[in-house]
């Protein structure tokens, strides 16, 4: 496995310069309620802003609404939002991997319905993959969808559903056959599908972000199913790609990094720059490999190896760095503080443990990178 070393070209910078201008603007220190990365806040509008500027759905068609971009592209507009802690957690999975996965596995009428209101930052996905007996061995799903007289009928819970509650549409993993993984398949479900029961989680933080998903005899066209039947377990792991080797794995802590870096306490501390300059040597390497896999992903490949190598390293990072600057904090943040940063760092530090966790634990990546060496 090799990861090729690249830079960002001339027209990329130029992309960096627009997007960071208008975020100088558009999202002015105070007016917005400051977020770890992906974890953003919701924020409709601000969804529907970026889709106006054409940055959302930036690598679908342009027949679909999309700007025919490159995933470099999208990597520079989001290295620019989560650097600023901005409220993504509306458009985030939509223009992450769901639009991308309906694009390549969908049909016309899904791609004409679906698109261009993702890239307009109007349509929400949550992502229905683990369940309360299968986290992250997607292969032991037990949610079942049976065809019955040319309808689907659809009972089972997924748990752990980011944003289900806020989204517009469910993309859902659902057990078609009793084959391992021949017998998955991926449907496109409605929030407001009758039979649909979300019920938002309260985590450690406060926040109600995860949620759990019923299906009690919920009914599916055919038009709902996303590929062809017993092809959910490639779909995924194609989105996990998309879902695990984006720079969102190693910039949960970055809001938080850049307003330690500018403190008294790193300059005035020997010890704090060290740590610093650990820190920053570790994000270069993050990045660039982060940018190694959107180009791989633009000429057309599935790094899927690649980017199981680079969430189990960088979610691991992101721990690692919220003990150095919890230590040189000097004290314990408070949640309810009046000052936005030490409040941000005192969730971080509640939800911190959560970040090996999501988009598969460190064990299941290690064997997938394992797996896959082996097979190279």
């Amino acid at each position: 496995m090799k990861l090729a070393p690249t830079t960002l070209t001339a027209d990329e910078r130029a992309l960096q310069s627009d997007v960071r201008s208008y975020l100088d603007d558009r999202l002015a220190p105070g007016t917005y309620p400051l977020g770890l990365g992906m974890a953003g806040d919701v924020d409709p509008e601000f969804s529907r802003d970026l889709g106006a500027q054409g940055w959302i759905g930036m690598a679908l068609p342009t027949k679909y609404g999309g700007g025919g971009r490159t995933a470099v592209e999208r990597q520079i507009v989001v290295e620019e939002l989560l650097t600023r802690g901005a409220p993504v957690g509306y458009h985030w999975a939509a223009d992450r991997q769901s639009g991308l996965s309906i694009l390549h596995n969908g049909t016309e009428e899904q791609r004409q319905e679906l698109l261009p209101g993702i890239a307009r930052g109007e349509l929400s996905f949550a992502i229905g993959m683990s369940e309360p007996d299968a986290g992250s061995d997607l292969a032991s799903v037990r949610s079942r969808a049976v065809m019955r007289d040319g309808t689907w009928h659809v009972d089972g819970t997924k748990i752990w559903t980011s944003g289900a509650s806020t989204a517009t549409h469910l993309l859902c993993l659902f057990r078609t056959s009793e084959g391992r993984h021949d017998g998955l398949t991926q449907f496109i479900v409605p929030r407001e599908t009758p039979g649909v029961v979300i019920s938002p989680i309260p985590f450690i933080d406060g926040t109600r972000h995860f949620c759990e998903v019923a299906f009690d005899s919920v009914r599916l066209s055919d038009a709902a199913r996303l590929g062809e039947v017993g092809a959910g377990w490639g779909q995924n792991t194609s989105e996990l790609a998309l879902e695990r080797g984006g720079v969102d794995r190693w910039m949960s802590m970055m809001p938080i990094l850049e307003h330690w870096a500018r403190s008294e306490g790193v300059r005035d501390s020997v010890l704090a720059q060290v740590d610093l300059g650990r820190i920053l040597a570790r994000l270069w390497a993050y990045r660039g490999m982060s940018l190694s896999i959107a180009r791989l992903v633009d000429s057309g490949h599935y790094p899927v190896v690649e980017a199981a190598l680079v969430k189990e390293m960088a979610t691991q990072f992101e721990q690692e760095s919220l003990l150095l600057v919890r230590r040189h904090y000097g004290r314990t943040p408070s949640l309810t503080s009046h000052d936005p940063w030490e409040a941000l760092l005192a969730q971080a530090i509640l939800v911190g443990p959560s970040w090996t966790l999501r988009g598969g634990t460190t064990e299941i990546l290690r064997s997938v990178i394992s797996k896959g060496l082996v097979k190279r």
